[in-house]
Formats: C-alpha cells, structure tokens, sequence
C-alpha cells in the first residue's frame, strides 16, 4: 500500500511472512535506468512481529533531491533472504494492470482531484466503493495528469464492532496459518486467547463475555425499564474484536486477497442456533473478498491517507464522559479498545505522518510476541495517551485532517451528555493551521453540518438521558465546541473558502454553506461521502428526508426558530428535477476542484458503476 507521498519522502506499508532485507527501485514514466536503487537500512525499514509468519513492514525513505512532481513513478521492491532475492512483482504479479512492468503512482502537490469515502463494512450486501477506484485508476494508468492526487479514507475503515460469523471464522483460521501472538488479560470469564477462541460464546455470543455498566438514568428506567446497558454498544457487538491477533487479521482480510486464498469458510465451529445467518452472510462476505484483488491492486497505485472514527475502535468510542469513564476503569473493556488502537498505529495512523512516529516505533517495536500482560497494558497507556492522531499535508490547498475522537471537550456537569467533538485547545491549535490560508480541505469523519431533523431526534434523546441510543455525535451537540468552530468560521484571518471532507452517516450530500458577518463572509462547501460499504435504512431516511423538507424549509417558523448563526445553507442535489438531497448508495466521492465560481464539483462513483453528480447551486436554500 502507497502512503504517505512527497517530493522528498515516500512511504509504504506492507506485511512479509518474514523479515527480509528490503531493496527499493524506483523510475520515472518508462525509463529503463532506475531513477534510485535503494538498499533500505533500519531507519528506512521498520518491522514490528506479529506472528510466527506475520511482519508489519512500515517503509519510510527520504530524498535528498526533490523527486519530480506530475510525473508517473514506477516501483519495485526486491526481497532479499540470503541468497534468495524475488521482486515485488514476481510475487504478486496481480498488482499490475495490463500492460504494466511495475506499479506507480504520482506525486502532487497541487490538489486539482481526489476521492474520499468511509465506512466500509464487510458484510453489508451491497457492492464495494473501493471497486470504483480500481477502475479510476485503471483509466489513467498511463496518465499522470489524470491520476487523482490520493485516496482519502474518514473514518469506519473497518469495524471493529460489527463483525460477520464468517469473517471471523476467517480470522481465526488467519491467526492459525499466521501463528499470530496470543495474549492474557484480566476481568472477564476469558482470560486469554485461547481460552476465548475455545469457548462456546466464541461466535455470536460474545456479548455474553463483555463487561456491562450501570449508567442508565432514572428517565431511562422509567421509560424503557433497563437496569443495564453495555459499554460496547454496537447492535451486532456479538462478534466484537477482542484480540490484537483477531484485529490484525481483519485488516488482512479487509485490504487483500491473499489470505482469502488459504481461507475455508465452510469449516467452522459455529453453534447450529446461528447457523442460518452465518450462512446468508458467507454469501456476502464471499462476495466481498471477490473484489479485494482490485482492491489491493488500486492501494499499490495511489497514496493513500485515513483517521479514525468510532468503529475502527468501537462503536461510540469516548461519546461521553461516563462511557469513558466505564470503559477504561473496566481492565477487559480496556484491552479491548487498547488492542484495535494498536491495530490502527500499525495498520492506518503511522502511514499518515510517518515522521511523528519515529520515536515511538524504536521504543514499541518490540512489545509483542512475549504474551506479558503489564508491557501490553504500558503500550495501550501510552496509545491511549497519545495526541498527535490528527495530521495536514502541505498540499495546494492544505489539507488538514482532524481527529475528532480522542481530544474531546468533555461535560463537566453530566456525565451522560455528548462531549464536543474536539476541545477548546486542540480546536486552538486548528485556528493556528489556518490562518492566512487562503483556502483548506478540512477533513471532519463525521459532518460538521448535519441534517437538522436528525440532529434534533438526538436533542431529544440526549434531554432524555440516551445519547447512545442515537449515537447523538454532531458538532452542533456540545454549545461549547460549536461555538468555537463556528468562530472560526468567522476569523478575519483564516481562509474565504473551505472544502470540508466528512463521512460517518451512511449516506452522501453536499452543502453550500454561507456564513455572513462584517469583517469576513466565508464560503464553506461540505461533502460528505458515506458509506464505501454500508447505507442508512432506506425506508426511514426516506422518512426522516421528506420530515426534514417540512419542518425546515425556508419558509418554516420552525427553522426561522432554530437558526445558529447568519448563514445560508444550499444544496447540490444529486437531481435537479427531484426534490430529494440525499444519496443514499455504497461508493466512493471524487470531488475535482474547478477555476470557476462553482469552486468544486462532487460525485459519487457508486458500487453499481454509476456516476452521481451534485448539480450546482440552482436548488433549495434557507436560512439555518
């Protein structure tokens, strides 16, 4: 997988079933002599040990002499094992497409066009968004010009959470071929891998092994008579990731075909009570791993980035205070959410700034494999404590990616009330990134400008008591961290105009968003590209939409009542003769920034080969 690209530094990621000497050629377009012939040293080629047969091969080289920009770089690595040397492409010669010698990519520095998307879930039955772009790419594989810059992933890349029977009986069998690690833990019934992947709860009944908390309010008892609920409280946490083990092979098995090929899904253990779903989603997740050859090949041709969000880790990790505050006391929950965020440092964040990490790698590559429960335990501490998730890229526009999970403004007063996205010093330290910018692609996972009629049902349910229940996560749901970003907004200093990028809801829009004040009038257009793999209930948005439409047209009293701040907000529909303004299909965004007054245009390659294009503004606007 391409990472991290620029003029002086590239970046890789890889797993090897062993540790070998590593030796990059790189050329530029079809030139025969490599442009650099690189035998990488122990600062340019990082391994941490997963497995018997598992390395985790972060690749960092850096350039004295600017590499050329615009220009179609092509690539190769050369494994060396004793006297044994293969390539790259001899190995997995499904990496090129036709006609190629070796892979490439491009490096720009210029933005004119990339694709962004989250929420890829494995086992929704819909087509994969990551199919699109494999066949973007395809169409400019011998063109740099129409090569977009990168792929931007915000969030949900896998889920953690939510997990098929069936994939996690491939995971398991991965672990097996692998010789994955196993670890101890404290807290629970279980108290180790092999003891959990023994067990009859093993499969669909894990949330039988997963600690509870008493945090419902005196409303909740009344209205619904719960006296628990869970920490974790994905609908499907029946399958819930537990080990580092198990959330290192789902990466495996959710970016490459390779395991597939080794995997048996029809060998299982599974209670015969949950054998008629197992079976429907094998259909699904068979077809899903059909597609990662394509997938993969795409992840070999263009820099990729991501952050977070929830699912990656858990399903409403850090809402709230209190879930804090039960989800870390408890040593098992602990571990839990420990383990997926050392699967992201390893799998996603280090790739997105390799630099911030060098310290940190040299200190921590070497905790694993000894199965000690206190060195694990120092190691997601420190991950847990660590503040430098968020990243910009010094592009054309700056790129700036939030990290709107582990820097939250917490409530002081209630324990149960939504914290603000990002607190009053992270967002401090946003407002310096931007000023005098003249304008920024800000990356948001969840949108910063919501669906009104949503956000309301989820005033509602936070008043009461249960923002889990609805995941009630908007900027607008904590006064203190909305007012900061929309003064922000307002800065004479930061940039006129602002692309925010955003995901996390299951379906796709795009705002035009006019803030209006006396020393600055900003021009904000908001895409949100969601889900690569998942949708929202068709039924109900369908509802929730015509709702929306009513109760805060422009002509409302109810939206007249409920405005934020002097601003117009319009809508890109996806039809113009249609009154509906939300996408709800599995795919990937492209957006392509344009020379005239419509700033950026916004599609969305959907997962049935079609192309959905915003219209420009000639739609629907109010006052929010």
């Amino acid at each position: 997988m391409v990472r991290y690209v620029s003029q002086h530094q590239l970046t890789f990621w890889l797993v090897t079933n062993k540790s070998y000497t590593l030796q990059l050629q790189l050329y530029q377009q079809d030139d025969d002599l490599p442009l650099a012939e690189i035998t990488l040293d122990s600062a340019q080629h990082q391994e941490i040990q997963l497995g018997e047969q598992a390395v985790v091969n972060l690749l960092s080289i850096n350039f004295s002499s600017p590499l050329p920009l615009n220009t179609l770089l092509s690539y190769n690595f050369t494994f060396i094992d004793d006297d044994l040397e293969q390539s790259l492409t001899e190995l997995m010669p499904e990496l090129l497409y036709s006609g190629q010698q070796y892979p490439n990519f491009v490096i720009k520095s210029d933005v004119k066009q990339m694709l962004h998307g989250s929420c890829r879930k494995p086992h929704f039955d819909s087509g994969d968004g990551l199919v699109q772009v494999d066949r973007i790419i395809g169409d400019s594989i011998n063109n740099a010009e129409l090569r977009p810059a990168m792929l931007m992933m915000s969030g949900d890349q896998i889920y953690a959470d939510d997990v098929a029977g069936p994939m996690l009986v491939a995971i398991h069998q991965v672990i097996d071929l692998l010789g994955l690690y196993s670890e101890e833990w404290q807290g629970t019934v279980v108290s180790s891998s092999d003891e959990l992947f023994a067990s009859p709860l093993c499969y669909y009944q894990r949330d039988r092994l997963l600690p509870h908390n008493k945090a419902n309010k005196a409303v909740y008892d009344k209205i619904f008579t719960a006296s628990k609920k869970p920490i974790f409280t994905s609908v499907n946490a029946k399958n819930h990731l537990v080990t580092l083990a198990e959330v290192f092979a789902m990466y495996l098995l959710t970016w490459s075909p390779v395991m597939w090929r080794l995997v048996d899904l029809k060998s299982h253990r599974v209670n015969s009570d949950f054998l008629a779903t197992y079976d429907v989603e094998a259909q699904v997740i068979e077809r899903f791993a059909e597609g990662l050859t394509v997938v993969s090949r795409s992840l070999a041709h263009i820099p990729t980035y991501m952050i977070f969000d929830d699912h990656d880790i858990t399903d409403d990790w850090n809402l709230t205070r209190g879930w804090e505050e039960a989800a870390y006391g408890h040593p098992f929950s602990k571990r839990i959410i420990g383990n997926t965020l050392i699967g992201y440092w390893l799998c996603q964040g280090w790739g997105n700034a390799p630099d911030k990490f060098i310290e940190f790698n040299q200190k921590n590559q070497n905790y694993f494999g000894n199965g000690e429960y206190s060195e694990q335990e120092q190691l997601i501490d420190e991950l847990l404590a660590w503040d430098q998730w968020h990243y910009s890229l010094a592009t054309s526009p700056k790129i700036i990616v939030l990290d709107t999970r582990t820097q939250r403004w917490r409530s002081e007063s209630n324990a149960n009330k939504p914290s603000g996205l990002m607190d009053w010093e992270a967002l401090s330290e946003l407002q310096q990134e931007l000023i005098n910018q003249p304008e920024v692609i800000l990356v948001s996972p969840a949108p910063i400008y919501g669906v009104k009629v949503i956000e309301t049902i989820q005033r509602i349910f936070t008043f009461l008591g249960l923002p889990l229940m609805v995941d009630a996560e908007n900027w607008m749901a904590h006064s203190g961290t909305a007012n900061v970003m929309l003064n922000i907004f307002r800065h004479y200093k930061t940039p006129p105009h602002f692309i925010i990028l955003s995901g996390d809801v299951h379906y796709s829009f795009f705002y035009e968003v006019t803030h209006r004040f006396r020393r600055n009038s900003s021009r904000i257009f908001q895409i949100t590209s969601s889900g690569i793999k998942n949708q929202f209930p068709r039924g109900l948005l369908n509802c929730l939409e015509r709702l929306n439409r009513y109760l805060y047209a422009s002509y409302s009293p109810l939206n007249w009542f409920t405005k934020r701040r002097r601003m117009k907000v319009q809508v890109r529909k996806p039809d113009p003769d249609s009154r509906k303004t939300l996408v709800n299909q599995s795919g990937i965004g492209l957006i392509t920034l344009t020379a005239d007054e419509q700033v950026v245009k916004a599609e969305l390659l959907t997962a049935n080969n079609e192309r959905v294009l915003f219209h420009p503004l000639n739609s629907e606007a109010h006052d929010d």
